[in-house]
């Protein structure tokens, strides 16, 4: 008889729903403004890819060995050079990376030897086509600039 009471009355359902609305009270509910307040980010964190510059020079300091390429699990990182005649040293003509297939492992950082490729903390990424995901030269030394929004 008391199955039959709790079955009919929907007691279960109840108990569940209290536990449900005590847990969603307005006090426990935490909401971001975001674009208004930037959120903080974790120092550890891995986003966006960016191909850094001398800071006198202006100059790339990507020695185009193509170790970043080679670590990459995804193949995503195309690195191309030339060799200069003249210093008969490899010079950086083309670098594209592919972020839309990237996985943030922070592999390509590692193997760089000379600290040019890095994955900084911007997290914005978000374009409208899978072309807009194909990172250029100029797009890694420049870095993605985030939409400003106006309040």
């Amino acid at each position: 008889m008391r199955r039959f009471f709790r079955t009919v009355f929907l007691i279960d359902l109840i108990e569940g729903l209290r536990v449900t609305l005590r847990a969603q009270h307005p006090k426990n509910i935490t909401t971001e403004q975001y674009p208004r307040e930037r959120p903080r980010i974790a120092e550890r964190y891995r986003g966006a890819p960016r191909l850094n510059n001398h800071p006198e020079t202006g100059e790339t300091l990507c020695i185009a060995c193509n170790l970043c390429a080679v670590a990459c699990p995804e193949v995503l990182i195309v690195v191309g050079s030339e060799r200069n005649e003249k210093t008969k040293r490899k010079e950086l003509t083309t670098f594209t990376y592919d972020t839309s297939r990237c996985m943030f492992c922070g592999l390509c950082e590692d193997a760089c030897p000379v600290e040019c490729l890095e994955l900084t903390q911007d997290f914005e990424l978000a374009s409208y086509t899978r072309e807009g995901q194909i990172w250029d030269r100029q797009m890694l030394e420049e870095g993605p600039k985030p939409a400003e929004y106006k309040f």
